[in-house]
């Protein structure tokens, strides 16, 4: 078993490096129209419309949703092994089954077991 030699003491001043001589500076009040172009600091959430349009991991659907594929993100190894079993981009999938990590989707009249990792480098979105 491994024990520490040493320890490390820091005054308690040391962990906030606001703190200057005892006084605070002063409270700073800004409005969003002062943030500078640009800026993702403050950015908003994606719309729904961005969302459909981009895709998202297969990973994230939900039991029962058709979904179609968008892009997949692998590397030759796994993209050939995907391009295989017939997981290729358009292609139009129904999540049958979520289990732990993995998925159980059907591509047409076949089933085809996914793990975690798989599923989260396809991307998909929704079949309107």
């Amino acid at each position: 078993m491994y024990q520490a030699d040493a320890t490390l003491t820091l005054p308690l001043d040391a962990l906030d490096p606001i703190v200057r001589d005892g006084e605070r500076p002063p409270a700073v009040d800004w409005q969003p129209s002062q943030i500078p172009a640009g800026s993702t600091a403050h950015a908003e959430p994606p719309r729904a419309e961005a969302v459909a349009t981009k895709g998202f991991p297969l990973m994230m659907a939900d039991e029962g949703l058709a979904v179609r594929i968008l892009a997949v993100r692998a590397g030759k190894g796994l993209a050939l092994r995907l391009t295989d079993l017939g997981l290729n981009i358009g292609t139009e999938l129904r999540v049958l089954q979520r289990q732990g990590g993995g998925l159980l989707v059907a591509r047409g009249a076949t089933r085809i077991a996914l793990g975690g990792g798989m599923a989260a480098k396809i991307l998909v979105a929704p079949v309107a």
